[in-house]
């Protein structure tokens, strides 16, 4: 994913880029690819590592600048500038002992990535703590920041379009180094050396050429042909590349052969020129899939994409991939591995292509495609952690053979390299005009959640799982489809509670609260859930009960958590009155429960041991002899709190006994010795050391641990 369009290739043959003029496959020689070629810059490679001992103009002054400094390496598109950053940068590795951080800033079609998304990924490379899920954007750039102080570290940013993507991202120290590639100045970022870039020099030019054309002969024995397709070409990298791919692609023809068809096009730009070169020599399926590329997110590639994107087999698609990188089209992904990347230079220029042969239908057709393989992909990811025997293993055995994993170990691979990719078709899909693929976006993102859900610790997952949330709620308050946003708003309270953000997440539960009352009767596919979510349904006045139960009952575990036990025990009321009118036992109990632990810690024993009585009532009515006997030991813990030893012996016995129903041997172990407590506050002493040496050889036995508050 560089400007550099000289990567190391396979040397596989296929049958496209021949020649219309009658040279077809069974007349072309396998042509090993090169290996990566770089050359012509000596000059700015020694300029740049010595603007990198230079003292700045604010150190000569007695003023030096606590950010870090920044070499600028200025060029157009095509010319080879971010191959010299990363050439300088391998160079330069051995002086930054934390490594080389890499960003690029701008998206596929020109769009500059978001500060936040970029500040995200880099603190996530830094690793290995996660990044905290739902951090707005100066708390990501404040806490990037402070972290590369504690390191020497290069940071390469490429595809640099405003001088504050590099100033929001400046590291506060001088160990540090910046790379940043940009098209032209970065006016207002201090301590900053350019180094501009343009063509090659004419050696290094046809070095380059001879170098991608299949055998150096071809350029030694017409020296003067290859000078002329180098000029054709602008001396760009990218546009000798391709000149290159399109000779060696074609043995039989003399390097005159590809200065004439350069001459006589009629584009230009030398990039244009190079570019229908190739693109107008490809038959008419490579074709497709060439200018279909341009759809591919992130510009990554691998068969399965250019196939539902172009709507050729897969193992058609690969034979044309391969070529493509022959030809200079694509470059292997450093970043993604099994993936190509679409050279960033040739971007709009595929773009173009779409435009004209391809109607806006086609487009989303094509898009939709793409976004039911990855979900049919993400699917068999998610299936193979499952059990043997499970319904998502059964379902596995019926998917196509090419998007099922072998191992769980293959699939998180798969998942961690595609990862970029498929979140920017999720954003694509949700940002489609009109709103055509919601509904193929909210099922992506259901099955990426479970993906990541498998795949990934809760801590891991968060921050991706909290944008996808997002995308859900963009999706569902533009379509109006309340349960949804019900659901995605619940999610985001979530995470937003576990990482301390009280307040943004008493909003989402409130405004989650008014979606489930609102209901959603027009909505159509409301049933996808991302993430966990407890339960669907309505009433006959359309409302989401159990949306709204959960909202009632998040509000009052995020004042608990805040410690305002009034508010919590007044919206755990509001949740225990919910459930009882819809006879949901089970629930009723817990909310019980939860109302006992905030009267507790209140102080207010009265209220607690009634909270506590009635939850213990229910699950005796469920069945449920565990979380009875679990609600018994809370009783008496309150009991207990309050000074009242009689009735601490008294309900711990009669939770000993149900414990014992349930076998539940670490229960019964910490009744035990809350019941030894009890007796020897009556003064029993005796009866208490009796039920001591009971617990403990019940732990002993089992090799278990309790503690008792």
């Amino acid at each position: 994913m560089t400007d550099q369009a000289v990567p190391p290739a396979g040397t596989d043959d296929a049958s496209i880029g021949a020649p219309r003029d009658g040279c077809g496959a069974a007349g072309r020689a396998a042509v090993p690819a090169p290996a990566g070629h770089f050359t012509g810059r000596d000059d700015e490679l020694a300029q740049m590592r010595a603007d990198m001992e230079k003292a700045g103009l604010h150190t000569l002054s007695g003023r030096p600048s606590p950010h870090s400094r920044v070499l600028l390496v200025a060029g157009r598109p095509g010319s080879g500038r971010t191959a010299l950053a990363e050439a300088f940068a391998r160079q330069a590795a051995d002086t930054f002992g934390d490594g080389i951080l890499r960003a690029r800033l701008t998206e596929p079609g020109g769009t500059p990535v978001p500060t936040e998304r970029t500040a995200r990924d880099l603190l996530a490379a830094l690793g290995p703590d996660p990044v905290p899920a739902g951090a707005d954007e100066d708390e990501l750039t404040g806490t990037l920041r402070t972290e590369l102080g504690r390191r020497k570290v290069l940071l390469l940013l490429d595809d640099v379009t405003l001088p504050e993507q590099v100033l929001d991202l400046l590291p506060d120290t001088r160990d540090c180094l910046v790379v940043a590639v940009a098209a032209g100045p970065l006016t207002g970022v201090p301590d900053v050396r350019p180094c501009t870039v343009g063509g090659l020099d004419r050696d290094a030019a046809v070095s380059l050429l001879a170098s991608r054309a299949g055998a150096p002969h071809r350029t030694t024995v017409d020296p003067r042909s290859a000078e002329l397709v180098a000029a054709a070409c602008g001396y760009l990298p990218a546009a000798l590349v391709l000149a290159g791919g399109w000779l060696a692609a074609r043995p039989k023809l003399s390097v005159a052969d590809a200065a004439k068809q350069l001459g006589e096009l009629p584009q230009a730009d030398p990039l244009e020129r190079a570019f229908r070169l190739v693109a107008d020599s490809l038959p008419r399926t490579p074709a497709r899939v060439l200018r279909m590329l341009a759809l591919a997110p992130e510009g990554l590639v691998d068969a399965h994409t250019a196939s539902s994107l172009s709507g050729c087999p897969v193992a058609a698609a690969r034979q044309i991939l391969e070529e493509f990188l022959r030809l200079g089209l694509l470059r292997t992904s450093a970043l993604a591995p099994g993936c190509y990347a679409v050279p960033r230079c040739l971007d709009p220029l595929l773009r173009a292509e779409l435009a004209e042969h391809e109607g806006p239908d086609e487009t989303v057709f094509a898009r939709a495609r793409m976004l039911e393989r990855t979900v049919r992909q993400l699917r068999a990811c998610h299936a193979v952690t499952e059990p043997e025997g499970s319904e998502a293993r059964k379902r596995l055995a019926f998917l196509p053979r090419t998007v099922r994993f072998a191992t769980r170990r293959e699939a998180r691979e798969w998942l961690e390299a595609r990862r970029p990719a498929i979140l920017a078709a999720a954003r694509l899909a949700v940002a489609e005009g009109g709103g055509r693929l919601d509904g193929l976006a909210r099922r992506l993102i259901s099955a990426l959640a479970r993906a990541f859900d498998a795949h990934r610790s809760p801590e891991e997952a968060a921050p991706e799982l909290y944008r996808l949330h997002e995308l859900v709620l963009d999706v569902a308050e533009r379509a109006a489809l309340q349960r949804e946003r019900a659901a995605a708003l619940l999610n985001l309270g979530d995470l937003d509670a576990r990482t301390g953000r009280h307040s943004r997440a008493l909003q989402r539960y409130r405004a989650a609260l008014e979606a489930a009352r609102d209901g959603d009767g027009n909505e159509g596919g409301g049933r996808e859930r991302t993430g966990r979510e407890s339960g669907s349904g309505r009433d006959a006045r359309t409302q989401d009960h159990p949306a709204a139960a959960r909202a009632l009952e998040s509000i009052g575990s995020t004042y608990e958590d805040m410690g305002d036990l009034e508010r919590a025990a007044d919206w755990y009321g509001r949740a225990l009155v919910h459930h009882q009118t819809r006879e949901a036992l089970a629930a009723a109990a817990r909310i019980h429960g939860r109302l006992g632990a905030v009267h507790t810690a209140a102080g207010r024993f009265g209220e607690a041991v009634r909270e506590w009585r009635a939850a213990a009532a229910n699950f005796r009515r469920l069945g449920d002899a565990g979380a009875h006997a679990r609600a018994l030991a809370e009783l008496a813990r309150v009991h207990e709190r309050a000074g009242r030893p009689q009735e601490t012996v008294r309900v711990c016995r009669q939770a000993l006994q149900v414990a014992q129903e349930a076998d539940d041997v670490r229960l019964r172990a910490a009744l035990l010795l809350r019941l030894a407590d009890a007796c020897d506050r009556t003064g029993d002493v005796r009866t208490g050391r009796k039920h001591r040496r009971a617990a403990d050889e019940l732990l002993d036995s089992h090799n278990l641990t309790v503690h008792v508050e």
